[in-house]
């Protein structure tokens, strides 16, 4: 009898352990919903800390507001000069673990950045990258990485004194024609194409390029400044000097003569960027802005366009929410409001048909100027091609080279110090 109730009291035991072993009651149980988030609010920081350019910060007011409330995180942003600053004291602070979570840059400066380990990739949906002109976010990107948001654009673009034009032209060759109706110290249109910054764009559009893209990565060992394109484009450039430019624009001190002279309304048009806009104001000129003409073959003058980004300091120890905060600055309805503030122009596509874009001339004529734009190359290899593409271009505008010998010299020079400053890479 004992023998068999302890056999008994065995099986409670063992059916018991069973039990307790197995799935547990669903009124025990958390909610999946409930407990993914809590994941997430475990996770969810105090605070961010954002790094905006000098004066620029009552841009951020209203997208800061929305974001803390959606999301109930603080988020603290100071003013750091943006051009060289941010990127000085990233070295500094980052790594000392005062840095920010956010900072916005240059696009120019992304590649030596990435390399120093000083900002990361960031994540985000496709959905976000199509709001977004191609171009802008080619400018974010370095070796085929996504490592910002872009935030606002710059290019070149046709400003002209609407007292000696009546309406900007459709064609260089027409503004050709144009010009050639000018004389004495009367001008109809200037350029600093001995500027490599500016001449891109007639190099360019013929077909030249500085790194060869491949697939979102920029080679430096495959050089488009010597091609058939970009000789084509210097011998037109050197037409211009030859015939209708002055020699007073070549040189260091040529930006300032070609402002000069608008500004004493000596000149009908110049190509110029947005940064000239409050000078020319200042100083009178009744002006219009339009995108440039079209090169003789029938191509857009493209640009190089400068981008301002939002990206996320590799310290940040809140990488996800941080690129939540870049996607939230950068959205359509902030990027309005930015633009309103600031008169930045945002490269979000839906903004470009927006009334307070479109129906602003100078606002339009830098968006549509830069839908035709490529991004100044951001690779360190960069710093390389400046002096001798300007070396180039200045004997070509002075008729002392002829465009071929003069390009090939640049490229040669080019890739020895490619060489040299970056090992080849």
């Amino acid at each position: 009898m004992k023998k068999i109730l302890s056999m008994f009291l065995i099986f409670v035991l063992a059916l018991g352990v069973l039990t307790a072993c197995g799935p547990q009651d669903d009124d025990t149980t958390a909610p999946e919903g409930d407990a993914t988030e809590g994941q997430e609010e475990a996770g969810k920081p105090e605070k961010l800390v954002v790094w905006e350019d000098t004066d620029k910060s009552p841009a951020l007011e209203e997208a800061i507001k929305t974001f803390e409330e959606e999301h109930g995180i603080k988020v603290e942003f100071k003013e750091v000069e943006m051009a060289t600053k941010q990127r000085d004291q990233l070295r500094l602070d980052g790594p000392a673990g005062t840095g920010p979570d956010v900072v916005t840059l240059p696009h120019d400066q992304i590649g030596q950045l990435v390399i120093e380990g000083l900002i990361q990739e960031i994540n985000v949906d496709q959905s976000v990258i199509d709001t977004f002109t191609e171009s802008s976010i080619l400018s974010q990107s370095y070796d085929g990485k996504l490592y910002g948001l872009p935030k606002a654009t710059e290019t070149p673009v046709f400003i002209y004194n609407k007292d000696l034009m009546e309406k900007a032209p459709e064609t260089t060759d027409e503004l050709f024609e144009i010009s050639k109706g000018f004389s004495g110290d009367q001008y109809g249109f200037l350029a600093l194409w001995d500027n490599y910054y500016f001449a891109h764009g007639v190099l360019g559009g013929m077909g030249g390029y500085v790194f060869n893209n491949n697939d979102g990565a920029l080679d430096p060992t495959d050089l488009g400044l010597n091609n058939e394109g970009a000789v084509e484009g210097a011998a037109y450039i050197q037409k211009w000097y030859e015939e209708i430019f002055p020699k007073g624009i070549i040189g260091e001190n040529g930006g300032a003569a070609m402002d000069g002279l608008f500004n004493e309304g000596k000149v009908a048009s110049v190509m110029n960027g947005p940064w000239s806009f409050q000078g020319y104001a200042d100083a009178g000129i009744d002006f219009g802005v339009a995108p440039l003409p079209k090169l003789p073959n029938g191509e857009p003058i493209k640009t190089f366009m400068g981008v301002k980004g939002w990206h996320v300091s590799a310290f940040s120890k809140n990488a996800e929410w941080a690129t939540k905060l870049v996607e939230h600055l950068t959205n359509a309805e902030n990027a309005k409001i930015r633009y309103e503030l600031t008169q930045e122009i945002p490269p979000v596509k839906s903004l470009i048909e927006d009334p307070v874009i479109a129906e602003n001339e100078r606002a339009q004529a830098v968006a549509v100027q830069s839908s035709y734009a490529t991004p100044m190359p951001n690779i360190p290899e960069m710093a390389e091609v400046w002096g001798p593409m300007a070396t180039a271009l200045q004997v070509v505008a002075n008729q002392k080279a002829e465009p071929k010998a003069a390009l090939d010299d640049a490229v040669k020079s080019i890739k020895t110090n490619i060489e040299t400053n970056h090992g080849g890479n």
